[in-house]
C-alpha cells in the first residue's frame, strides 16, 4: 500500500466497507525538519525518508498478521504533551479511523502512557506505539526459553508504566478481616506489586541463563574456535548470509524480525580453519531501551565476538540511516562501530543491481580507506562470499601468532593437545619427528613456546 500524506486538507480516503479482523490504521507522526534546526527530536530522523519509515512501520504491523487498512504520514511541527499530535489532527485521524472501521491505530513513535490513554479516548480505538508493536513481534517470535524470558521481562517493564485507573468497583481493596476492614491497597498498587514480583522472578531466572551461557562460552574458549557475529538492521539479509556461509537452514524471510533467538554454527574458513558464526536479532531505528537491556544476555555473543560482520542492505533507500541506527545500538552495547580491526562492513543484496550499478558500487568501495573496507556480496547468489570468507580469515589470523616447532612423533599426548588448542597449518614427518606450523591465540602462545620449544615464524 502506498503511504499517503495526511497534512491538513489532504484528500479523504474511501470508505473501507465491511469490518475485517485485525484491521489497523498506521500513522506516521513525523516532525517537520527545519533547515539548520537543532531540535534533538528532529536530529533523530534527519537522515530518514518519511515514506520509508512509514513503510517500515506498516511492515512491523504485517509481521504480526495485521491487515493494513491505510498508512498515513501526519507531519507535525511540535510534540503535544497530551496527545503527541495536535487537536486538529486527532480529530481528522478519529474520523478516518471511524470511516475505515479499524480496531487498532498504530502510532510510529514512542508515546508516553498519558498520551496513549488520551489518544485511545479520542480515537475510540486501541492505540499501540512503536515500542509496544516491537514488543508484540518479539513476543510472537521468541522460541527459546531465554528469548521468552527476555521478551516477557521487557513487556512487563513496559506495562508497569502504563497502569491506569480503569476500575471503579475495584478502586480500593478492603484490608483487614470481614466488612469492618479499613482501606487496603488500590487495584493499581496491587497490579504494580504483582508485576514487580514477576519481574524479580524473571530477573532471577535470566541470571541463571546468563550463567549457563557463560559456561558455554568458556567451553568454546578452551578450543581454538573464534567467534564471528552477524549484526545489522532487521531484514538486511543476515540469516540468508548465515545460511550461505554455514550451509544451515535458519529461517530467512522477507519480513522484519524473521529471526529472534541467537543461533551458532560452525564456519569453515578457506584454509581449513574453523570459527563459530553467530546470527543475532536484527536492530531497528528507535529500538526500545528496555529491549536492548533485556536482550543483553543474547547480545553478549556480539560483545564476545572476535570479528563482527555489519551486514547492510545496500539496495535500501535508507541504507545510510540504517547504518547510523545500528552504530547507535552498538555504542549502547559498549562496542566502537569504527573499530576497523574488529568490524567488517558487508554490503549485501548487490544482486538487485545491474552490471553498471555494481561497477559504480565497486568504485565507491574502492575509494574507502584501506582500514575500513566494504565487502560486496549477494547472500542469495553467493557472489562475493569467497572474498568475505578470506577477509574473515585474515582478520582472525591477525589476532593470532604463527609458530614453528618440532615434536617427537611418539608424543601422542602433545600432538593431540596441539590439535585441540591450536590451528595446525602444516605437519610433516622427518626422521621420527613432526615439523609443525601452528597458529595460536595470544593467551596460549607462551604455553606452546615453553612446552614445545616453538619459535615465532618471522614471515607470518
Amino acid at each position: 500500500m502506498e503511504p499517503r500524506n495526511f497534512d491538513g486538507d489532504a484528500d479523504r480516503p474511501r470508505s473501507a466497507g465491511a469490518k475485517q479482523t485485525g484491521r489497523v490504521l498506521v500513522i506516521g507522526p513525523y516532525l517537520r525538519v527545519r533547515a539548520g534546526g537543532a531540535d534533538a527530536q528532529s536530529e533523530t530522523y534527519i537522515q530518514r525518508n518519511a515514506e520509508a519509515r512509514l513503510d517500515e512501520a506498516a511492515g512491523l504491523a504485517r509481521a504480526i498478521d495485521l491487515v493494513i487498512a491505510d498508512a498515513i504520514i501526519a507531519p507535525i511541527s511540535q510534540i503535544r504533551p497530551a496527545t503527541y499530535i495536535g487537536k486538529g489532527k486527532v480529530e481528522e485521524i478519529a474520523a478516518l479511523a471511524k470511516s475505515l472501521d479499524v480496531e487498532l491505530v498504530v502510532m510510529d513513535c514512542a508515546l508516553a502512557p498519558i498520551q496513549q490513554r488520551n489518544l485511545e479516548k479520542e480515537l475510540h480505538a486501541k492505540v499501540l506505539d512503536r515500542t509496544g508493536l516491537i514488543l508484540e513481534i518479539f513476543g510472537r517470535r521468541a522460541k527459546t526459553k531465554e528469548g521468552s524470558l527476555q521478551v516477557e521481562l521487557a513487556h512487563l517493564n513496559y506495562q508497569r508504566s502504563r497502569l491506569v485507573r480503569s476500575w471503579t468497583h475495584l478502586e480500593r481493596q478492603r484490608g483487614g478481616f470481614g466488612f469492618m476492614g479499613g482501606p487496603g491497597e488500590t487495584q493499581i498498587e496491587a497490579d504494580r506489586r504483582l508485576i514487580q514480583e514477576r519481574i524479580s522472578k524473571l530477573e532471577g531466572e535470566l541470571k541463571k541463563v546468563q550463567a549457563t551461557r557463560r559456561l558455554h562460552r568458556a567451553g568454546r574458549q578452551r578450543v581454538p574456535y573464534r567467534v564471528v557475529a552477524l549484526v545489522g538492521y532487521t531484514n538486511a539479509g543476515k540469516s540468508t548470509l548465515f545460511n550461505r556461509l554455514t550451509r544451515a537452514d535458519v529461517q530467512a524471510a522477507d519480513m522484519l524480525f524473521a529471526t529472534l533467538d541467537p543461533t551458532l554454527r560452525a564456519l569453515t574458513l578457506p584454509h581449513g580453519g574453523k570459527a563459530m558464526l553467530s546470527d543475532t536479532v536484527g536492530f531497528i531505528s528507535n529500538l526500545p531501551t528496555q529491549l536492548v537491556a533485556a536482550f543483553r544476555a543474547t547480545l553478549e555473543e556480539v560483545l564476545e565476538a572476535d570479528v563482527i560482520l555489519h551486514v547492510r542492505d545496500i539496495s535500501h533507500e535508507d541504507a545510510e540511516a540504517q547504518q547510523s541506527d545500528v552504530d547507535a545500538v552498538l555504542r549502547q552495547l559498549g562496542i566502537n562501530p569504527d573499530d576497523s580491526g574488529r568490524i567488517i562492513e558487508v554490503w549485501n543484496k548487490i544482486d538487485r543491481y545491474d552490471s553498471e550499478q555494481r561497477e559504480e558500487l565497486l568504485n565507491i568501495a574502492a575509494r574507502r580507506p584501506e582500514d575500513h573496507p566494504a565487502m560486496l556480496v549477494s547472500a542469495v547468489s553467493g557472489e562475493g562470499v569467497d572474498a568475505l570468507l578470506a577477509a574473515i580469515e585474515e582478520r582472525l589470523a591477525a589476532k593470532r601468532t604463527t609458530l614453528d616447532l618440532s615434536i617427537d612423533a611418539a608424543d601422542g599426548a602433545g600432538i593431540s593437545w596441539l590439535h585441540r588448542n591450536a590451528e595446525v597449518l602444516a605437519k610433516e614427518l622427518h626422521d621420527g619427528r613432526f615439523d609443525m606450523t601452528v597458529r595460536v591465540d595470544e593467551t596460549k602462545r607462551d604455553i606452546v613456546v615453553n612446552r614445545f620449544d616453538a619459535v615465532p615464524r618471522l614471515s607470518a
